[in-house]
């Protein structure tokens, strides 16, 4: 009998194949990634690093991890790096303690200004372990720089945090390192939905300017779910033990034994990073970015477009995410900057170009799908959010409801599905 398993994935295979994934932390690794990941290195424990290991029979796993090491930092012009993190998250988690102790100041951007959850957000390890300062995006939905140096002279961080989620703007890692350098501070750089494109040479590298960078491998590298952590010569000059109390971090501070598999694929993809079809991919990734943008009504300067859907009612990033998916079109709700609603009922969308890239598609593609975009977004005018919590839970259930039998979105999606067929995605046949 076949796995009920199997059969579940052959579902999500038609799912990826016949949409369109525009979540902008999302995209598609190569075959000889997923190869790399589905090998007999899962059976393998490895606690320690290479040459220092708690287990026996390591010496294979010692050469894969040792050579990820390296590619990773080539290509980042870095003198150290460690490729053990299970993900961002943790990666993120040992760079705090590494560097600070319970209850210091550690600052980061908002998540209402689209900031990451572990740069200080409430109920995340990083506020509840730590004293996290908030600094936050002005009108223009840019980095307000004069309130971050007014709360950094104040609060005095240990650790500062340069990272977003959900910003469509060049980071300028200059400005970040002279207020850093005013309260001596341990400047730190989450480049994890960047780190493809400052391979390319689209976005700036922060290596001349901060202490430490954190990274997924899984965004724009086009790598497996995983995340590495580097130090820069400025962050050895600053601290010569940062690299032993990374170790410590890793383990026996927040981990046990590596996951080997996910150290080999990484180590392909890193691999790849350095063909010159990778430069080409992460330089179109932008420029489907920004024509994308311009087709919304907005901007884009890196690979991902932050939309408000206040002009469509209140409330609407749900609303938008669904009927969205309804079309074969997969986003997700986002907060906006000065969100009017709330984080759970955000009023707008979060969506990118990086996997649509990685399929071939180009900027003439980008003005089709901006237009089924458009069209479906139309079909939420008139279902706004209750203002009333007690009557959102009915409200959307039966949104859901009435929006699955949207014939419009069912034109839409018809549409998608032909158009997205015709382009390829690796790993699947």
């Amino acid at each position: 009998m076949a796995s009920k398993v199997f059969k579940l994935i052959a579902k999500e295979i038609y799912r990826q194949k016949y949409g369109l994934e525009m979540i902008p932390s999302e995209n598609y690794v190569s075959s000889d990634v997923l190869k790399a990941l589905g090998s007999i290195l899962t059976n393998k424990y490895s606690e320690g690093f290479p040459g220092r290991r708690y287990y026996g029979g390591n010496e294979v796993i010692d050469e894969i991890e040792s050579y990820a090491v390296d590619l990773a930092k080539k290509l980042f012009g870095v003198p150290a790096a460690f490729v053990q993190p299970y993900s961002g998250s943790p990666a993120n988690f040992v760079t705090t303690m590494a560097v600070c102790d319970p209850g210091d100041v550690v600052m980061g951007l908002s998540l209402s200004s689209g900031g990451h959850l572990t740069h200080g957000a409430r109920l995340n390890f990083s506020s509840i372990f730590y004293k996290a300062v908030n600094y936050s995006v002005g009108e223009d939905w840019k980095i307000d720089f004069v309130e971050l140096e007014a709360l950094a002279k104040k609060h005095k961080p240990k650790l500062i945090w340069v990272g977003t989620t959900a910003y469509p703007f060049k980071l300028v890692y200059k400005k970040f390192r002279k207020i850093a350098d005013m309260v001596n501070a341990t400047l730190v750089a989450d480049i994890a939905h960047i780190a493809g494109l400052i391979i390319a040479g689209v976005h700036e590298s922060p290596a001349p300017y901060v202490d430490i960078i954190t990274t997924t491998t899984h965004k724009t590298l086009r790598g497996p779910r995983g995340a590495m952590i580097m130090v820069t010569k400025r962050g050895l000059k600053k601290d010569p033990e940062i690299i032993s109390k990374i170790e410590r971090a890793i383990i026996p501070g927040t981990q046990g034994g590596p996951h080997n598999h996910q150290t080999a694929a990484i180590a392909v993809s890193l691999e790849e990073a350095f063909k010159p079809s990778f430069k080409k991919y992460a330089t179109q990734v932008v420029k489907n970015a920004k024509v994308l943008a311009e087709e919304l009504g907005t901007v884009s300067e890196v690979h991902l477009i932050l939309l408000s859907l206040v002009d469509y009612g209140y409330g609407m990033g749900y609303q938008a995410q669904y009927a969205l998916e309804e079309a074969g079109i997969t986003v997700n709700k986002n907060t906006i900057p000065g969100e009017p609603v709330s984080p759970f009922y955000p009023s707008g969308i979060r969506l990118g170009t990086p996997a649509l890239t990685t399929r071939g598609m180009k900027a003439s593609d980008m003005v089709k799908i901006a237009g089924w975009i458009k069209r479906a977004l139309e079909e939420i005018r008139g279902h706004d959010l209750p203002k009333e919590q007690k009557k959102r839970k009915d409200f959307l259930k039966d949104f859901k409801k009435k929006i699955h039998k949207n014939k419009n979105l069912k034109v839409i999606k018809k549409e998608v599905e032909k158009f997205a067929g015709k382009f390829p995605v690796p790993g699947i046949k």
